[in-house]
């Protein structure tokens, strides 16, 4: 990826203050404080202490969080960072999960963090270089690789399962990912399908806080929100969707998808149509 000019960078801290860069606006009725943030680190001494040890961070280096500011971080005077923003509506994460974890740390020099790093770079550059929101294929860019990056990071920092668990509840998640279209997807289809019982099976996700059906209900309802805001499928019906994607009932899809994201499924088509190419991103807010 081209480099971006780290003066512009560092302006870009300095203009964005106490503030933030939103990388995606939430849609209309989804919960504004529902979001995620990430400080991206470009120069000056700065460490957080994580577990008990402070860790010096590079630049580069991310923090992710619930809050504006990182919790117990030391730095000074000279530090600069940027702040961006991003909505859990489109990071596929659960708020509370990284709540709980507490401030996530990725180095920007190995695997998805310095994918994630050039990323934000890249969207900041563009924000001070043109005073103007980029192209909402680079926020989207951004929001995906997010959001790869913080399920890599909440899995590696809590592994709960046993080795032995933890491949049975990978290939399981595998089948149900090959199998979501298929409205006979059931727990009784899924257990005989990896040869355990139904009682097992129903175990091994207690252990991730949710059950079997929530686990495929919410993968169906990912899938469908992204094949509804795609413009190619524009002028596919909310129900056919649903359909393609094992939703039996448009009734039952519909309230799934409003408790999901907080607005209806034909709400969020309409949304994505509207601002397709123009959704708000990279304006500065107050944190």
């Amino acid at each position: 990826m081209p480099g971006t000019d780290h003066h512009q960078l560092g302006q870009a801290a300095q203009d964005g203050g106490a503030g933030c860069i939103d990388v995606l606006s939430p849609p209309p009725g989804a919960d504004p404080d529902d979001c995620l943030y990430v400080a991206l680190h470009l120069d000056g001494a700065a460490s957080v202490r994580r577990h008990g040890a402070s860790t010096a961070l590079e630049p580069g280096d991310l923090l992710i969080g619930t809050t504006p500011q990182p919790a117990d971080l030391l730095h000074d005077s000279a530090c600069r960072m940027v702040h961006f923003r991003v909505p859990c509506f489109y990071l596929g994460v659960r708020h509370g999960d990284v709540r709980r974890a507490g401030w996530l740390m990725a180095r920007g020099s190995e695997g998805i963090g310095s994918l994630a790093s050039q990323f934000l770079r890249t969207l900041a550059g563009q924000i001070r270089a043109h005073r103007a929101r980029p192209g909402n294929h680079l926020a989207r860019s951004v929001s995906d690789i997010v959001a790869i990056l913080v399920t890599d990071l909440l899995e590696r920092q809590n592994p709960v399962h046993p080795t032995a668990a933890a491949g049975m509840l990978s290939r399981i998640r595998d089948h149900i990912e090959e199998n979501l279209a298929d409205p006979d997807l059931s727990p009784e289809s899924i257990a005989r399908s990896q040869h355990i019982s139904v009682r097992y099976l129903h175990k091994l996700f207690q252990q991730d806080g949710m059950t079997v059906g929530q686990w495929v209900r919410q993968r169906r309802l990912d899938v469908c929100r992204r094949e509804l805001e795609r413009p190619s499928r524009r002028q596919t019906s909310v129900s056919a969707v649903a359909h393609r994607w094992g939703f039996v009932s448009h009734s039952h899809f519909s309230r799934a998808f409003r408790d999901a994201y907080g607005v209806s499924p034909r709400e969020w088509q309409a949304y994505a149509a509207q601002t397709d190419g123009h959704r708000p991103a990279g304006r500065q807010q107050a944190s």
